[in-house]
C-alpha cells in the first residue's frame, strides 16, 4: 500500500451560485450513485441469502415477526449507517485503507446496535437472520468496493476526464516533487496541467517546468486556475506564500467550484499516525511516531508463524510435486541457500528453490554488465543461468514458498522490505539501513507494485514506508493483492 504527498483539503465554502462541475466532478458524482446503487445490491442479495438459509423457502411458522418488512428495513438501515459513516465520501472514495474501514465500522456499528435494540425491547428477530445476513453483507460490501474500485483506477489510469485537473502552486523544486509524486500514482485521481510559481522565480524559469506549462504567479492563481480549466488548486511549500496569503486564497477560490488542497512537505507517513490538532487557529499536523515493539507486534509474530505452520503443511504436496521437477530438470540440490540479512543485522539463511545452475555465481561477472535495474541489485529479463523449470517457479512465486520455513523460525514475517543481500547491506546509506528496523518478509509493497520492474529508489522508498506505517490491516492487504500480483505475473524474472 504506497501513498502520495498527503494531500489536506483547505477551509473552503460554498455558495449557491456555485458553478456548475467540471467533468471529473460529474464523473465522481455518479460513481457515488452506482456505489449506492450497488451496495443496495448486495444488502438486498445479502438479506436474502440470511433469510433463506434460516428458513429456507417457507415462512417461519408460527412467528409474530413481519420479516417482509424486517428485510427491507434492514437494507434501508444499513445504507442510512453507511452514509452517516460517510462512506460516500468522495475525499475516501479511490484510494487508501480508509474507505474499507469506514464500510466495516458503519456494518459493525448497526449490528450491534440492533443486537442492543433487540434485546432491550425484547424483539425475537432470528439471530441466525441477522448473522448470516451480516457476514454477506459485509464481505459483500468489502468485496465490491474493491471491484468497483480496480474500474475506478483503470478509468484514472486511461484518462477520459476521470481525474481532477490541478493546479500546483510552491517553488520550483516542491512543484516538481508534488508532480513527480502525483503522476507517480495517476489512479489517485489528480491530474497535473499547470503550476504557479513565485513573481521572483517567473524571469529565469521558462514557461515550462519540466512538461508543466507554468501559467501565472502568485498574484493570480483564481484566475490562472479558471483559464486552464482546474478543479483543483494544490498549494505546496513556498516560503512567499505565507499564512495570510493562503488564507486569502481559500476566500477568492471560495463559489467558483474549484477545490483548495494543501500538500505539507511531509511525504510517506500514513494517516493513522496523522492527526491534525487545531491551535489558535493553526492546523498543526502531530505525527506518532513508528511501532517497532509491543502487543500488535507479538501478534503479528504470532500470525506469522501460526499461518506458515499451517501452509507448510498444506502445501506439502505441491513443495513435493516442484522438489521432483527441479531435481528431473537439471543437475544440483533442490533448495538454494542463500545469506541474507535480517532485523537489527542479522544473518540468517534464506531457503528458496534453486532456479539457476548450480554455478551461477561463478558466472555472474560475466554477465555484470548486462544489469537492467540501478542501484544494488542485480536483474535480468532472460538470465541464461536461470533453468527451464526455474523460469516457471519465478514466473508464479513458487521458488519462494520454502521461506515459510524461514517464516516459522521467526528469521523473516509474511509481509515486510525484501531481505537484502550482505553486499547491500555494506554499501546502505543511514536512511536505507532503516529497512532492517522490522524483520524482511516473503512479500511485501515491493512484490504487489511491480516486482523487478521497480527502479531501485522506488522499491527502496516503498520498503521504507512500510517499515514507517506497518499495520496488520495493511499486512492482509498486501497478502491480497500478491495473489493478483502473482497470478498477473508482474515484474518476475
Amino acid at each position: 500500500m504506497t501513498s502520495a504527498t498527503l494531500l489536506t483539503p483547505a477551509s473552503t465554502s460554498s455558495r449557491p451560485d456555485e458553478p456548475r462541475p467540471g467533468p471529473a466532478r460529474t464523473r465522481e458524482r455518479a460513481y457515488v450513485r452506482s456505489l449506492v446503487v450497488l451496495d443496495t445490491t448486495v444488502l438486498t442479495v445479502a438479506v436474502l441469502v440470511g433469510y433463506v438459509a434460516r428458513f429456507g423457502d417457507d415462512a417461519p411458522g408460527g412467528s409474530k415477526i413481519p420479516y417482509v418488512l424486517v428485510a427491507p428495513g434492514l437494507v434501508l438501515a444499513w445504507l442510512v449507517s453507511l452514509r452517516v459513516l460517510r462512506c460516500y465520501d468522495d475525499r475516501v472514495l479511490g484510494y487508501g485503507a480508509d474507505e474499507y474501514r469506514r464500510v466495516g465500522t458503519a456494518s459493525l456499528r448497526l449490528a450491534g446496535g440492533i443486537a442492543i435494540a433487540g434485546y432491550i425491547a425484547d424483539v425475537g428477530v432470528s439471530r441466525g437472520f441477522l448473522g448470516i445476513s451480516f457476514a454477506v453483507g459485509m464481505l459483500g460490501l468489502e468485496v465490491a468496493r474493491f471491484a468497483a474500485r480496480k474500474r475506478l483506477h483503470r478509468a484514472r489510469s486511461e484518462g477520459a476526464g476521470w481525474s481532477r485537473k490541478v493546479l500546483v502552486v510552491g517553488d520550483t523544486a516542491h512543484v516538481l516533487e508534488l508532480v513527480h509524486t502525483l503522476r507517480r500514482e495517476p489512479y489517485a485521481g489528480y491530474q497535473v496541467v499547470g503550476a504557479c510559481i513565485p513573481d521572483a522565480l517567473l524571469a529565469p524559469v521558462a514557461q515550462r517546468l519540466g512538461d508543466v506549462p507554468v501559467v501565472g504567479s502568485f498574484r493570480g492563481i483564481p484566475e490562472a486556475a479558471t483559464a486552464i480549466g482546474a478543479d483543483t488548486v494544490a498549494v505546496t511549500a513556498s516560503g512567499e506564500l505565507t499564512a495570510t496569503r493562503l488564507r486569502r486564497l481559500g476566500w477568492q477560490l471560495e463559489g467558483t467550484g474549484i477545490d483548495l488542497v494543501v500538500a505539507p512537505a511531509l511525504t510517506d507517513v500514513a494517516g493513522p499516525r496523522i492527526h491534525t490538532r487545531p491551535v489558535a487557529g493553526l492546523p498543526l499536523i502531530h505525527v506518532e511516531a513508528p511501532e517497532f515493539r509491543g502487543a500488535r507486534k507479538l501478534v503479528k509474530g504470532f500470525v506469522d508463524r501460526a499461518v506458515s505452520s499451517v501452509a507448510l503443511t498444506l502445501l506439502l504436496p505441491l513443495l513435493a510435486a516442484i522438489a521432483l521437477a527441479i531435481k528431473i530438470d537439471s543437475r544440483g540440490p533442490v533448495l538454494f541457500r542463500q545469506t541474507r540479512v535480517g532485523q537489527g543485522g542479522r544473518e540468517f539463511g534464506v531457503y528458496k528453490f534453486r532456479t539457476m545452475v548450480v554455478d551461477a555465481d561463478a558466472l555472474l561477472a560475466a554477465l555484470a554488465a548486462r544489469n537492467e535495474t540501478d542501484g544494488l541489485m542485480f536483474k535480468m529479463r532472460d538470465d541464461p543461468r536461470v533453468t527451464r523449470i526455474g523460469r516457471l517457479l519465478r514466473k508464479w512465486s513458487l521458488d519462494e514458498l520454502p521461506q515459510l520455513v524461514n517464516v516459522l523460525l521467526g528469521h523473516m514475517s509474511l509481509v515486510g522490505p525484501r531481505p537484502p543481500l550482505p553486499s547491500e547491506v555494506a554499501r546502505y546509506d543511514g536512511d536505507v539501513a532503516r529497512r532492517l528496523l522490522v524483520k524482511p518478509g516473503m512479500t511485501g509493497l515491493w512484490q504487489v507494485s511491480g516486482r523487478s520492474d521497480l527502479s531501485w529508489e522506488d522499491g527502496i522508498r516503498l520498503d521504507l514506508y512500510y517499515v514507517e506505517n506497518w499495520s496488520l490491516a495493511a499486512d492482509l492487504t498486501i497478502l491480497w493483492k500478491t495473489f493478483g500480483a502473482v497470478v498477473n505475473s508482474r515484474g518476475a524474472y
